[in-house]
């Protein structure tokens, strides 16, 4: 498990195999099949059997998978049985909007800092989270023990913060800015284009082409 590869493709749908086999397992199901799993989070049966085999023997032929058990084990392996603390970087408009959000989908992820240039919401709690001054963002990542960071800064500004998150011991970035930022080949950048997304979705809607399932 340790030497195996996991593709991109298949470590993003984790997440979504996860949050309903919680949903089931609050239900009171015991099992589900890779079929009802299908028609659920709407990838193919095939598809699931894959991604679950990087992982070994998940499930038991003529019976299914076992509800509690793997939903145990995607909550190991997407480390949802441990607190990780996350800063935000950045509390404007679409900042805030994250602060509001609770982050539904896992009981171990919190915004425990945000940091931001302004002063009139710096030293404030907003939506139960305090909010420092961006001089004091290295001292309260390692203080707090953070190692991921929410970026919502404008792109001009979000180089120097990522080289700054990077010295200060940050490991991961979701990176909302769209600028493409460089990092150690340690530290992890995902990006989330917002306008891209929604340009691919217009693409699509206007277009012949056909849609792949992610």
């Amino acid at each position: 498990m340790k030497d195996q590869v996991i593709p991109k493709a298949t470590a993003k749908r984790l997440p979504l195999y996860y949050r309903y086999l919680r949903i089931l397992h609050h239900s009171g199901k015991q099992k589900v099949s890779s079929t009802e799993l299908s028609d659920a989070v709407q990838v193919d049966s095939a598809t699931i059997r894959r991604d679950f085999s990087y992982f070994g023997e998940l499930g038991k032929r003529g019976y299914g998978y076992d509800v509690e058990a793997l939903m145990n084990f995607f909550a190991k392996t997407l480390n949802d049985d441990q607190m990780s603390n996350v800063a935000l970087v950045g509390v404007g408009n679409l900042g805030s909007a994250l602060l509001k959000y609770k982050f539904h989908q896992s009981n171990s992820i919190r915004i425990s800092a945000a940091f931001d240039v302004n002063k009139d919401i710096i030293g404030r709690i907003l939506d139960g989270i305090p909010v420092y001054p961006l001089e004091d963002m290295a001292e309260q990542i390692r203080l707090q023990e953070i190692d991921i960071a929410i970026l919502t800064v404008p792109a001009e500004h979000s180089q120097p913060i990522v080289d700054e998150l990077v010295r200060a011991g940050i490991k991961g970035i979701l990176n909302f800015t769209p600028a493409r930022l460089h990092a150690p080949k340690q530290v992890l950048i995902q990006n989330v284009d917002l306008t891209n997304e929604l340009q691919t979705l217009i693409y699509f809607l206007h277009s012949n082409a056909n849609v792949e399932a992610e």
